[in-house]
């Protein structure tokens, strides 16, 4: 936890601004310049309290407006931190995840852990049509945003059509590398989310606890002729990730 000083501010209570906006305001500005820094604990109750000359109401009033927005979040029995950056992603899956994080001024990178080839009849390999007969490729990434890991990317693959991919790189975009080989995404299909916990594998790769709280994305992805590119189950560090719907 970063040690702070407490250092009285004092406010405009001639303003027509509520106090708890002031103190709201203040704790934005600090957050923003990198004084409150993303992941970590902000000064208790009572210190803002101190620091600020106001109410017990007017502090948690500044801290639960600033956690509706997204910049705070509260930990049972530890404290108020500091939110870290999220990726903000429509949920639809033809977007990467390099797209994603670049639209959110995040810069992307993959590093494999697994890679492998399994028979279609693998329990672990998900039923589909596609995955009847002959092999098929399993390969496992972390993905990460600017350094820090947000997924655990791990996608099936038909090994007569994919073969190529054991011996790729793919520490960039999937999405560009397929796009290089003639294969152009077309759309997702039975796409879902489940809320799952960590367990310690998962968070041995994603650097997080176990039983933190994770998003399951599940979709299969087809090529513009309706063909299966892959079935992919993502597990998401659930605090660096932010799903958005918009009805059209």
């Amino acid at each position: 936890m970063m040690g702070f000083t407490c250092v009285q501010m004092n406010l405009h209570k001639e303003s027509t601004s509520p106090l708890f906006e002031q103190v709201r305001d203040d704790i934005y500005e600090k957050i923003k310049n990198g004084i409150y820094v993303a992941g970590h604990k902000i000064p208790t109750e009572l210190d803002l309290i101190d620091q600020y000359q106001v109410s017990r109401i007017t502090v948690r009033r500044a801290i639960e407006e600033l956690c509706k927005e997204g910049m705070l979040v509260k930990l049972q029995g530890k404290g108020t931190f500091v939110q870290e950056k999220r990726i903000f992603r429509k949920i639809e899956h033809t977007v990467s995840f390099s797209k994603s994080c670049q639209a959110n001024g995040m810069v992307p990178s993959a590093t494999v852990t697994e890679r492998k080839i399994m028979l279609a009849g693998d329990p672990e390999v998900p039923a589909h049509p596609a995955f009847q007969d002959g092999s098929v490729i399993f390969i496992q990434r972390v993905r990460s945003a600017d350094g820090s890991p947000v997924m655990l990317e791990n996608n099936y693959y038909l090994y007569d059509k994919y073969s190529f991919l054991l011996t790729e790189q793919l520490e960039g975009s999937l999405y560009d590398l397929l796009k290089s080989k003639g294969v152009l995404i077309g759309c997702s299909q039975h796409s879902y989310i489940d809320a799952i916990k960590a367990s310690g594998k998962h968070a041995a790769l994603l650097d997080i606890s176990p039983g933190d709280p994770l998003f399951l994305l599940y979709t299969e992805l087809y090529d513009t002729h309706n063909e299966l590119v892959y079935i992919g189950k993502q597990i998401i560090v659930a605090a660096k990730y932010r799903f958005s719907y918009e009805n059209s």
